[in-house]
């Protein structure tokens, strides 16, 4: 692959200042250069591996087509595969068929040979896909593997509170078993891309399951009997105190995936009425995107907001329930507002990403460090810009308008369920009408959408009256084109895969504040609003429809009609 750059630059397909920075990356984070040109986005997979295909004479294939069986997957070892960034996809006769990202690296060829005594005949694949295969192939460890042998009655705990068995319980919760299954649990929702898993106990049944693009599936129901062992085991990964079952409790896990990239489990146990109850959020900071475009922005909120977060003073206030980006959102903005001539001090709880160059505290209530204590503190640090986690009461919001009016950019959050409602939340709180208006500068509330599947995207019949009753145009509704996804491997056969970002963005303009002053109701400010050109929520889904990234009933599900 050293000659990778140098053939690309040839053929055009790249620049020599996009040769130069994959090389750069590939140096820091050990990959190899057409794995950064991909990564980067110098260069589609696609047109890599056709391009390697054309040079080496080798065809090129798509791994995802392909279901390997086990036994051809094992006459390559893991530790080989992960070497040579290669995978056996088929045998024939005395050949075997291995699909590899370098074709042109004869001494894996020859270690393949003689390791499996067959021929080796080479396809190409793109490095990304290689390394997904393995992961899948290699890693393809089950429910039932995982419980294969397992004697239930080694592991029988009562339900009651008697603390007497905290012994029985450590010994339990390090049995191997109960150690593949938690290790199950938690890399099978990293590969799904869960954004939590819940560990459920009733009284019959206890029951795993992954919350995928904001909607929860249920994965796996283990014994009953293994709900005290598993709940331990979570419990000293994550350092907490597996004796204490009556209150909850909050923790950590950190893992370590390979290539430097790490993944923060944020552990909450909960005591429900047949045991505690077990939800951990997957923090996975390689796949925060920081690039307001990429979020989901069009282009003239993007601007309305961009214009409010660089204002030298003032508040700006994203709105909306658990769950829906809010956090993601407040990070890209001040992702771009990090300078050295700046001074960012952030109150949250819990620091979900680590932002070098932003002053980050952690709450902590029960010592007294809550967010009106931290923004006292900051006001004291000469601060330029403040971010708070949440605007929860009166003493934290009356702090945050005060910041707001002497000098300072204040960015938090709040839940409330549009843009318009924020205003009347604020004023529920005890802020006076007049300090509202002239410290906020805007308002931002936002959902997310389930994005349809790329790989099993597929138009069906529209039906235009629905989309009337949604809100749509009918001249838009007889001719926008309505697609879904038909459910497949990439996208557990849901039709989804990842999420785009609704917006709602109301900068509050003169007009509105002066309403505000009026004692104008949450209505009357959202019809002025759309009236000054405000797009709503469910506009926002609307659009997002015609642009074909996601479905009526994903909008529908999300937003709320105007």
């Amino acid at each position: 692959m050293s000659r990778l750059g140098e053939l690309l630059l040839r053929e055009k397909l790249i620049s020599s200042r996009e040769l130069d920075e994959a090389r750069q990356e590939s140096e820091r984070s050990g990959g190899r250069l057409g794995y950064s040109l991909t990564k980067l986005g110098y260069i589609a997979e696609s047109d890599l591996t056709n391009f390697l295909s054309k040079q080496y004479g080798v065809p090129s294939i798509n791994l995802q087509d392909f279901d390997i069986d086990d036994d051809v997957i094992s006459l390559v070892p893991k530790d080989v595969a992960i070497k040579h960034q290669c995978i056996p996809i088929n045998r024939a006769g005395a050949s075997l068929i291995v699909a590899m990202a370098d074709p042109s690296n004869i001494y894996a060829i020859d270690d393949l040979k003689f390791l499996t005594g067959y021929n080796i005949e080479v396809v190409v694949a793109s490095e990304a896909a290689v390394e997904e295969a393995i992961q899948r192939y290699y890693d393809r460890v089950n429910y039932e593997e995982v419980m294969e042998g397992f004697d239930e009655s080694e592991i029988d705990f009562t339900d009651d509170e008697d603390e007497s068995n905290v012994v029985d319980l450590e010994k339990a919760s390090g049995e191997a078993p109960v150690v593949r299954l938690v290790n199950l649990i938690l890399i099978n929702g990293i590969k799904k891309g869960a954004s939590d898993i819940h560990l459920e106990p009733y009284e019959k049944k206890l029951r795993v399951r992954y919350r995928i693009d904001g909607v929860l599936y249920e994965e796996m129901t283990p014994p009953l009997r293994l709900k005290n062992a598993l709940v331990s085991r979570i419990k000293i990964m994550s350092q907490l105190d597996i004796a204490e079952r009556r209150l909850p409790q909050d923790g950590r896990i950190k893992l370590k995936l390979g290539k430097g990239r790490e993944m923060d489990f944020r552990v909450s146990v909960l005591p429900t009425m047949f045991g505690e109850k077990v939800v951990l959020r997957l923090l996975d900071k390689s796949n925060l995107q920081l690039d307001m475009t990429r979020l989901g922005f069009d282009t003239e909120p993007l601007d309305q907001f961009q214009y409010c977060i660089h204002q030298p003073y003032g508040m700006v206030l994203v709105t909306g329930p658990t769950g829906s980006g809010k956090t993601t959102t407040l990070y890209s903005a001040l992702s771009e507002l990090n300078k050295t001539s700046e001074n960012i001090s952030t109150a949250e709880d819990p620091i979900e990403y680590n932002l070098p160059g932003i002053n980050q505290v952690q709450m902590h209530d029960d010592i007294g460090l809550n967010f009106a204590t931290s923004l006292r503190a900051f006001l004291r640090q000469d601060p330029d810009i403040i971010m708070v986690g949440e605007i929860r009461d009166f003493e934290t919001a009356e702090i945050a308008v005060k910041a707001a009016l002497t000098g300072h950019l204040v960015l938090s959050t709040l839940h409330t369920n549009d843009a318009p409602s924020t205003v009347n939340r604020l004023l529920n709180m005890g802020i006076e009408p007049f300090l509202v208006t002239a410290s906020v500068n805007l308002i931002l509330a936002q959902r997310l959408a389930r994005r349809i599947c790329a790989e099993c995207k597929e138009e069906v019949p529209a039906n235009p009256q629905s989309l009337i009753d949604m809100g749509m145009a009918p001249e838009d509704a007889a001719s926008v084109r309505i697609f879904q996804g038909r459910g497949c491997r990439n996208c557990n056969e849901t039709g989804y895969r990842g999420r785009v970002a609704l917006y709602e963005v109301m900068p509050m303009t003169d007009e509105l504040k002066e309403m505000v002053l009026q004692g104008a109701s949450t209505s009357e400010l959202k019809a002025e609003a759309i009236r000054l050109g405000m797009q709503t929520l469910r506009m926002a889904g609307m659009r997002k429809i015609v642009e074909a990234m996601t479905t009526p009933d994903e909008v529908m599900r999300v937003s709320a009609a105007d």
